[in-house]
């Protein structure tokens, strides 16, 4: 029997980007909010501090930040015809675990999508007709555009101190920055980071083969930063542990280092961590959330009521949640009926490796940052005429030097021993001299019928209730598009003058043991009709109008682009209708 706790005005399940942000928002317009995390608090002063060495190990390997596979895992098949069976260890994506979620883990790139990303298929059908796309995929509009979008764009950043260099303000291209972007109403709030030797080799090569190069948008900051809340970040270091790894130098903008800090301090926020959420609760009619239901490390089960319920979990987390709870109608991709756990996307992440002469070129991979580089634009979404090429889709790519650390990067040409005296000289002989991306190419996945999310008929977790399973397989447009980039991209390293270029192609079937991102979309995706999208366009449930969910599982598909930028922009979207609409009448938001 759980036993029931005092009733709050807002109750948050997931304290990473958007949980943060919503508890932020909702606690200043004077609600009494509770936010209740899976795993541990997280604070940078005493989780990482700077004078903590970061351990590579610890971190990258073993998968401190992380949840455990042993704590509750999914599923995975390829095909609806075969038998899933559940993932011992994170290989293709790594589920946050703890207070500020991905964003304490994250590399910091931070983008927005393209202003025909949010309006996708309209876009596609348009240009080329409704019969150019694949028969089975269900991509479809976001129910919202870029301009109503951007001014919370420019508000996450300006949280962040994002470092960029703009390259459209107000429609005014801008020399040196992305001329692809959507029009922002004003420049980033620091400038560009540095640029290391092969981010700058990069691009002369890339302006000679005719592309507009411009530097990766950071949240690594460049410089000292106070952002609106009044937090101080410090400029980044370029010790190359981000991905994978806490900043102990106030310099990557996270939870932690950004939001938390004033959000702790507010008498009307409390948060419980280290407690699971095992289901959301309704009232007889099904159509009112009246709380959550968690257990904490002892077992111990509560019921923690409230008026509002916000789901910000990882993006298969919200999911599951939401099939649990049985709210809204589980995806049917038989019948092609359902909402729950449809349009379902990762990436298409690929890359190339390149040896020069050591002889010539000193690269230094181990001064970097998360998002340090120079990208293009070029070939993502539809920035390019993609008539003769026989797929949709694309992404941005780029010369992005994350990290030299001696476990993780160590590249040596094909046909090297794997380990002995021979793999060790190598190794010596190429590692300031070999450029291998901590980008590369970020392609694109657009939604399928086959691809989706359920709940498993046959694994259960350690509560009892069903894990989520996953059914994910690459589709020849994917695989298309994916080939077509990593070519564009090789043209550009050879254009620099590498005496090898060797191309790592993204292949099928989908790998579910081979690391892309932790960009996993869909699942309860947003729009303007009911039988097509779990939430409205201001992330409402439709089914439960005091339930919101926010994060990446709101994507329709995943674009060319890092997720986090837009999941933090529609979460102040979602918060400013919550504020200014919702609470004055609470019930179903109009579509307007």
């Amino acid at each position: 029997m759980a036993r029931k706790l005092p009733a709050k005005d807002v109750v948050i399940v997931g304290l990473g980007w958007t949980g943060s942000i919503m508890a932020h928002e909702l606690a200043d317009a004077g609600l009494d909010v509770v936010a209740i995390e899976r795993g541990p608090w997280r604070d940078t002063a005493t989780d990482y501090p700077p004078n903590f060495a970061p351990d590579e190990l610890r971190y990258r390997i073993r998968h401190e930040l992380f949840l455990r596979p042993e704590q509750t895992t999914f599923t995975f098949r390829n095909k609806m015809s075969e038998t899933a069976l559940p993932i011992r260890s994170w290989g293709a994506f790594m589920p946050p675990n703890g207070v500020g979620g991905g964003g304490v883990h994250w590399n910091a790139e931070t983008w927005r999508f393209l202003p025909s990303d949010f309006v996708l298929r309209t876009h596609l059908t348009e240009r080329y007709g409704a019969q150019f796309l694949p028969q089975d995929m269900t991509i479809q509009d976001w129910g919202v555009t870029f301009d109503e979008i951007e001014p919370y764009y420019d508000r996450f950043e300006y949280l962040c101190g994002t470092s960029g260099q703009a390259g459209n303000i107000k429609g005014q291209i801008i020399e040196g920055g992305n001329p692809f972007e959507g029009a922002r109403s004003r420049p980033y709030p620091t400038p560009a980071q540095d640029q290391p030797f092969g981010a700058t080799l990069f691009a002369k090569a890339a302006r000679e083969l005719g592309y507009k190069p411009f530097p990766q948008p950071s949240g690594n900051l460049s410089r000292p930063y106070q952002n609106p809340l009044g937090v101080r970040l410090g400029a980044c270091s370029y010790c190359g542990f981000c991905e994978w790894f806490g900043c102990g130098n106030y310099s990557k903008a996270s939870p932690q280092t950004t939001i938390l800090p004033v959000l702790v301090r507010k008498p009307n926020f409390s948060a419980r961590d280290n407690c699971e959420v095992t289901r959301i609760n309704l009232d007889s009619s099904g159509k009112r959330a009246t709380g959550v239901t968690f257990v904490d490390t002892a077992g111990n089960e509560w019921e923690q009521p409230a008026e509002l319920v916000i789901l910000s979990a990882y993006t298969i987390f919200n999911v599951q949640l939401l099939l649990l709870s049985g709210i809204g109608k589980p995806y049917d991709p038989i019948a092609n009926t359902g909402v729950i756990g449809r349009n379902f996307t990762h990436q298409t992440i690929s890359d190339v490796t390149s040896f020069f002469d050591p002889s010539k070129f000193i690269f230094n991979p181990f001064i970097a940052s998360g998002a340090i580089g120079m990208c293009i634009d070029e070939f993502n979404g539809d920035n390019f005429d993609h008539g003769p090429l026989g797929f949709v889709g694309g992404g941005y790519m780029g010369q992005v030097q994350t990290n030299g650390r001696p476990i993780e990067t160590a590249p040596v040409p094909p046909g090297t021993p794997r380990w002995g005296a021979q793999w060790k000289q190598a190794v010596k002989q190429n590692y300031l001299s070999a450029l291998k991306p901590g980008t590369g190419v970020h392609g694109s996945m657009y939604s399928y019928r086959d691809v989706y999310i359920d709940l498993d008929p046959t694994y259960k977790d350690r509560l009892g209730r069903p894990l989520a399973r996953i059914t994910m397989d690459f589709h020849d447009n994917e695989i298309r598009q994916n080939a077509f980039l990593t070519d564009k991209f090789a043209e550009i390293f050879q254009a620099m003058g590498a005496r090898q270029v060797v191309k790592e192609y993204r292949k099928a079937p989908y790998d579910v043991t081979k690391y892309q991102t932790t960009h996993l979309c869909g699942g309860a995706i947003m729009g303007t009709d009911p039988s097509t999208s779990a939430i409205n366009r201001y992330l409402q449930c439709w089914d439960v109008p005091n339930l919101f969910v926010t994060g990446a599982s709101g994507f329709p598909q995943n674009a060319g682009y890092n997720p986090t930028g837009t999941l933090a922009a529609l979460a102040y979207w979602a918060a400013d209708a919550i504020r200014d609409r919702y609470l004055k009448n609470p019930g179903q938001l109009i579509n307007a």
